[in-house]
Order: structure tokens, then sequence, then C-alpha cells
């Protein structure tokens, strides 16, 4: 599949399925900057200096079209690493997102530009730009390892890292699961039980009774 192919299959899949299928999940934290914010492409790591965002400048000028930008800043996520001018030359150069363990910010004008951001925080106080950091190189993000080949994506449920050396097991797991989940609901319809559907035991559970 192209990039775009591929892009449109685990955008279609989601978090929540791939994350139970060989994705790695993020942390709750990492959520859309703005309400129906969606994303899928390749990943691009980013690692920047606490406090300074020169890194995701550089990354801007150096990451494929298409990509997505995942970046850890380290132990200062309370600025905004991410805004406007960072935005408007990203989709110049047609990527594809950014998914950040820090905070965002001009959150309106990512919305109406219809970028898709997914972040720790929203913060106002701008980064630094002349600090030490590194693109394009395996980091972990929010406790995830990221590198080159690795795909992410992102949506209301969270944002997901899909290893590239596994990405067909992970996609063709994902659909069975997809399939699965289709019978299941046909069932339920039709008077099953979640408990009965999935042969969980029941009499592990207390159930009270009326006086």
């Amino acid at each position: 599949m192209s990039t775009t192919e591929t892009a449109a299959v685990l955008g279609e899949l989601g978090a929540a399925t791939l994350g139970e299928t060989g994705g790695r999940g993020m942390p709750p934290r990492i959520r859309p900057a703005w309400a129906g914010a969606a994303l899928a492409g390749p990943a691009y790591p980013v690692r920047c200096t606490p406090g300074d965002n020169l890194a995701i400048h550089v990354a801007v000028t150096q990451a494929p079209p298409g990509s997505v930008l995942v970046v850890d800043v380290g132990k200062v996520p309370d600025r905004g690493y991410w805004g406007e001018v960072l935005t408007t030359g990203a989709l110049a150069r047609g990527l594809a997102g950014l998914v950040i363990d820090g905070g965002v910010r001009d959150v309106a004008a990512l919305e109406r530009l219809g970028f898709p951001a997914f972040s720790a925080t929203i913060a106002l106080p701008g980064a630094t730009k002349n600090s030490r950091g590194a693109v394009g190189v395996t980091t972990t993000v929010a406790g995830v390892p990221v590198r080159l080949g690795d795909w992410v994506v992102g949506d209301v449920d969270g944002v997901v890292v899909v290893p590239g050396d596994a990405l067909a097991e992970t996609v063709a797991a994902g659909q069975r699961r997809v399939e699965a989940e289709t019978g299941y609901f046909a069932a339920l319809r039709d008077g099953s039980t979640t408990v009965g559907l999935l042969g969980l035991d029941a009499s592990l559970i207390e159930v009270g009774t009326a006086d």
C-alpha cells in the first residue's frame, strides 16, 4: 500500500482498535488540542531541550510530506512549543499533524486551519529557540519509543504508535477485531449478552436480590 492508503486504513481502524492489536498507546494526557482532530501518518520523532523548540522548527524543514511530528520536550511541558506560525509552515510543507508531550497554543487557529494536534496541555508561555535537540532519531515520547518507520494514529480515543516492523500484523489483527465486533453487535441486538459472547465468568460477581 502507498503511504496515503496505509494512513487511510489506520485512520479507519482507529486508535482504540489499534491499541488492542499491537499499537503502543500513549497515556491519556495526550489528547486532541481541539475537538474533532484526527491524524494518521508516518512518525517523525523529535527531541527538544526542555523549554526550547528549535528542534521542532528544524523538524518542519526536514520531515517528509505526510509525516506526523512526534515530539518529546522533557520535563518542561508547560510551554507553547507549537502555535499558528509553525502550523502555517507545517501545512505549507505537507505535514500531517503533531503529537507532543508538552504544550501548544493558538488553538483556535489550529482548528481553523484544520491542523490536527495532540498535546499534553495548552500553554501560553513561549519556548526559546537556541538549544540542542535531535530530529529523525529514535526517541521516547510520553513513555512510548518512537522511531522512523513507525506509524502514529490519533483520534478522540487517544494516540497509538504502531511499530513499523509490525505494521502488517497490527493492521490484520485490527481488521479481524473489527469483523468480530461487527458480529457481536448483531448478536447483542438479537438478545445475546456480552457475558456469553466473551465467555466471562459471571460466578465471580455477587448479585444482590430484593428483600
